[in-house]
């Protein structure tokens, strides 16, 4: 759908964007203690959907993002709730409360919420691992869905972006949403031409001026190679794709040593903070496959413009006739 729905010439547009009313369907993935009022405001005035992170903060911290978020831009932007957070039902009631246009979901079925969210007038995109919870998801009103393989960094599924994608965009009719291994322009092409109608990015915007990270963390992304990611914690049935250090050692040892799921997640209790302030060595880097890609800190619009400007670049080099409407 993605390539039957994009339209050449207007710069980079398909359904996504009148679906959002956003100028370009790139989405900045919600990654927690990362992803607040300033980035996300910065990628929906660069014309993206900017998304903050609710992950397990307390409501009242969410909600003084989201009125930041209201005053730093005019358009839309998102929240992403983390289905399994204890705080899940006071979010999803400050987000209808206060009218955020649009919510991204990610750990978990949204499906008891979804008749609270269409009262308000928010759409819904969750994250979906699978063919049969898109389906499901659809059925359910759902506006889009995020289909995020396991290159992405963070928690992680089992399956490929590569592989995902097609699969779900042959049985679903509402916009799919690539995620996991896009960087770039060449990314951004490949997932038009799997299907997609959209992209998101997360491990990108984290080199971004607007991004609240430490210098640290930016240039331990900058400085990693291909093979610089590990994924760690996969006997929890939580996988999270980090980049490689002093905790990912240990970690890697308390598997070894047959740890108990409590001990190894006690161990990576704050350590995602850790890193987002700068010690990104005992802090859990989260970081996806293509930080080898990265090469240099960008602003959201200049990152934003430069995606858009290639991507149409490529698809006409490769020819009207192959993408032709």
């Amino acid at each position: 759908m993605g390539i039957r729905n994009y339209r050449m010439g207007v710069m980079m547009k398909t359904r996504l964007c009148e679906i959002l009313r956003i100028k370009y369907p790139i989405l900045q993935g919600a990654m927690a203690w990362v992803s607040e009022a300033n980035l996300a405001s910065a990628v929906s005035n660069a014309g993206g959907l900017g998304v903050i992170a609710a992950g397990s903060a307390p409501v009242e911290i969410i909600e003084e993002e989201i009125k930041k978020a209201f005053s730093l831009t005019d358009s839309p932007f998102g929240v992403n709730i983390m289905l399994m957070s204890p705080e899940a039902d006071k979010i999803v009631e400050a987000v209808c409360r206060l009218k955020v246009p649009i919510v991204t979901t990610g750990a978990g079925n949204p499906g008891k919420y979804m008749d609270s969210f269409s009262a308000a007038g928010v759409k819904v995109i969750p994250v979906v691992p699978s063919v049969a919870l898109a389906v499901r998801m659809e059925r359910l009103g759902a506006a889009a869905v995020i289909v995020e393989g396991y290159e992405a960094g963070g928690h992680i599924g089992e399956q490929t972006t590569l592989a995902l994608v097609p699969q779900i965009v042959d049985e679903v009719s509402i916009p799919v949403i690539a995620a996991g291994g896009i960087a770039d322009a060449r990314g951004a092409a490949a997932a038009l031409m799997l299907g997609a109608e959209g992209i998101q990015l997360g491990t990108r915007f984290i080199c971004t001026y607007e991004c609240i990270v430490a210098d640290e963390y930016k240039e331990a992304v900058l400085k990693a190679k291909d093979r610089e990611t590990v994924v760690t914690g996969r006997f929890t049935g939580h996988p999270v794709r980090v980049l490689r250090n002093k905790l990912t050692r240990e970690m890697k040892q308390l598997e070894l040593d047959g740890a108990g799921v409590e001990e190894f997640e006690k161990r990576g209790t704050g350590a995602l903070a850790m890193a987002v302030r700068g010690d990104v060595e005992n802090g859990s880097v989260m970081a996806g496959q293509i930080a080898g890609l990265v090469k240099e800190i960008k602003s959201c619009g200049d990152l934003i413009n430069e995606i858009v400007t290639e991507t149409e670049r490529i698809i006409r080099k490769t020819g009207n006739s192959v993408f032709s409407i």
